[in-house]
């Protein structure tokens, strides 16, 4: 679970940020920061993990997420080491954003 939920996290953040350079030697990372990622990159970076009931679960919030604006990330597992080789949607990040837009979202979600 926290290598899964790591991995969103970090592709949440770093997602269409890359810019391949012109050189082919050398690319850059630019991150733009939005007032709630300034503010959870350089405040307390608040973390809630919570868990949900199936993957359909898991991919409708992440949906209602995104659609709502919210930067999202959707981790797909490979099914290489777990689930019997069968790809299977293990975690997402939503978020950082403010509780007033999260909680519609993911409130009702038990915390692990």
């Amino acid at each position: 679970m926290i290598a899964q939920g790591s991995h969103a996290v970090l592709a949440a953040i770093l997602k269409d940020k890359i810019i391949e350079d012109n050189d082919g030697k050398t690319d850059s990372l630019v991150i733009p920061l939005t007032p709630p990622l300034k503010a959870w990159l350089l405040g307390l970076f608040k973390k809630i993990a919570v868990s949900v009931d199936s993957e359909q679960e898991l991919l409708d919030i992440e949906r209602k997420a995104r659609e709502a604006g919210i930067i999202t990330s959707l981790i797909q597992d490979a099914g290489l080491t777990e689930f019997k080789g069968i790809p299977t949607y293990t975690a997402a990040a939503i978020g950082p954003d403010t509780a007033e837009r999260l909680d519609p979202i993911t409130g009702h979600l038990k915390l692990l």
